[in-house]
């Protein structure tokens, strides 16, 4: 096992690379490569096989995506037709989604010459045929959609060259451990493989063993955290009942500025909080695995793209393992308390035990992830308003922040480092409009709010629009539906008004101390006005020598008759 430490760095352009990926490294202004990246580039462009290990967010994509695209480059100079030469396989549609946009962002130089297709999406093999037909260079898909199309005869591995497994660690909990078997045998009996992952755990070393052939393993001398250059921590001390107050609070005082990621435990909490926020015209967007995939992708993109910034998430692992969650809830109080959060069990904790212990589990898409892989561009602060599961999960939550180089940003409650200077009997002003719109989110109105999210859903699928040309009552009997009612937004609330801000924080919520002073009512005739302005108006009065106003005129001949 290497360690890597860094004593003088290496800039892309000694590397050896292609001009053209060069010109797209400096489009995308990446100045200086991140340490994974400059150790692993040259043993790749040498051909060997390496696991990288390195933090979320160090740069591990680009550690591969690089010399993968410069090795194809290579080879089209002496290859005589056109064959599949790089599979990259991933746990998630939006892990591959990323994995595709940074293919395609590292070839926009030689876009003509290289072609990555992304065929992870659930739609028809048939519909995805025509992308394989061409025999792109470099294939993006999760192990099953790579099986299913190969099963089909759609994709050819024969001259497949390099193999790529990224985020390893989660394959097989994601349960494509006989998937990935499967994958291998169809491949030949030379390639190069690579494996990334942020972890270590025993199903990487499985796949090592599998995959792998006399490798390096790069695993970088640094925490599993960003430096503190990089990402603060805090961690507030609250009740549940609190949480909503202080979080609003926050998100309305512009304390917490810029983009935004809120991890919660459960679907049905993302919604709950989407509505409570949306109360206070606060904007935010929802992402967990039970959306359609294209509806993660799109909410992904909005949020990079700056249409949101806030984003609401579940994380993956309560999902997966909702058993873990119920025995932390009851095993876990020592640890909860001395991670100084407090998580008192609600009504709706109470309800996830028992759907539990039934058994009674919601379809999820297992292909999904949102933790864990997914690159959320400029975040500023992770919040966590559910407490992560273990310390794994606030890892990968935090890391969505501060990837790569960029300097970030905070986390809050955070279960270590030091506390956030932050009053809470200061928001006793809060509480009434925090606890009113808590409680106007109701379970009907989370259910109520799905729902409209699925009739959307179903308006925009392309799939149905023939269904509903062939059926066109069944589309007026969905929008003549009855009306869906999910919270009754105030318009008042959108507002904080002066007096509930405390005199500490209205500097910095941008609220003034000094009120402006009103002018006493005037009790004066409005013509009396008028005629006092023009008095005091010389322009208006202004006389010329030799010259009598015509008033003046007509007083003097009066005068002089009588």
């Amino acid at each position: 096992m290497n360690q890597i430490k860094r004593n003088e760095a290496i800039n892309f352009h000694k590397m050896e690379l292609d001009d053209r990926i060069l010109k797209a490294i400096a489009k995308l202004g990446w100045m200086m490569p991140t340490l994974i990246q400059e150790s692993a580039i040259p043993l790749l462009l040498e051909g060997k096989d390496v696991l990288l290990r390195a933090r979320t967010g160090s740069g591990k994509t680009a550690a591969f995506a690089v010399p993968v695209i410069q090795k194809i480059l290579n080879s089209k100079q002496l290859a005589r037709e056109q064959a599949v030469k790089a599979l990259v396989l991933a746990p998630s549609k939006e892990l591959c989604q990323q994995i595709h946009s940074n293919f395609v962002d590292l070839t926009i130089k030689c876009s003509r010459e290289l072609t990555c297709v992304d065929i992870s999406a659930q739609d028809d093999l048939l519909v995805q045929r025509p992308l394989l037909v061409q025999r792109p260079d470099v294939v993006v898909a999760t192990p099953n959609r790579a099986l299913l199309h190969i099963k089909a005869n759609n994709l050819d591995l024969k001259t497949l060259e390099i193999l790529v497994i990224d985020e390893a660690d989660l394959v097989f909990s994601f349960g494509y451990e006989e998937e990935v078997k499967d994958v291998l045998s169809y491949l030949p009996q030379v390639y190069q493989a690579i494996l990334a992952s942020a972890t270590l755990s025993k199903d990487v070393l499985t796949l090592k063993k599998l995959v792998l052939h006399n490798p390096v393993t790069l695993k970088l001398e640094e925490p599993d955290l960003a430096p503190a250059t990089q990402l603060s921590h805090y961690h507030l001390y609250a009740q549940e009942n609190q949480k909503a107050t202080i979080l609003y609070a926050l998100l309305k005082l512009r304390l917490v500025t810029g983009k935004t990621i809120i991890f919660v435990n459960t679907v049905d909490k993302c919604y709950k909080l989407k509505l409570f926020l949306q109360q206070f015209a606060i904007p935010t967007c929802v992402l967990n695995s039970e959306l359609p995939a294209a509806i993660r992708c799109l909410a992904v993109n909005h949020f990079n793209q700056g249409v949101y910034d806030i984003i609401i998430a579940s994380d993956e692992k309560a999902l997966m393992e909702p058993h873990a969650f119920r025995v932390i809830k009851k095993k876990g109080v020592k640890y909860l308390a001395n991670a100084l959060v407090v998580l008192s069990p609600t009504a709706e904790d109470r309800e996830i035990e028992v759907r539990i212990s039934f058994g009674l589990k919601r379809k999820k898409d297992k292909e999904s992830g949102v933790a864990r892989g997914i690159d959320f561009q400029c975040v500023s602060n992770v919040i966590n308003f559910d407490f992560p599961l273990d310390v794994s999960s606030y890892i990968h939550r935090v890391g969505r922040t501060a990837r790569g180089n960029n300097q970030a940003s905070n986390t809050f409650v955070s279960p270590f480092l030091r506390a956030y200077q932050f009053k809470l009997e200061e928001l006793e002003s809060f509480n009434y409009r925090a606890n009113d719109a808590w409680r106007a989110v109701t379970r009907t109105a989370v259910r109520e709010a799905r729902l409209k999210e699925i009739k959307q859903e179903i308006f925009n699928c392309r799939k149905l629009q023939g269904h509903f040309i062939d059926n066109p009552r069944d589309l007026q009997s969905l929008r003549h539906d009855k009306a869906l009612h999910t919270v009754k937004v105030q318009s008042q609330l959108s507002n904080v008004p002066d007096y509930i801000v405390p005199t500490a924080l209205k500097r910095v919520a941008g609220l003034s101390n000094s009120k402006k002073r009103r002018a006493p009512p005037s009790t004066k005739a409005p013509a009396k006005i008028r005629y006092q302005a023009i008095q005091n108006n010389p322009l208006l009065n202004m006389e010329l020598s030799g010259t009598t106003s015509k008033k003046k005129k007509r007083k003097h001949s009066i005068n002089n008759r009588r």
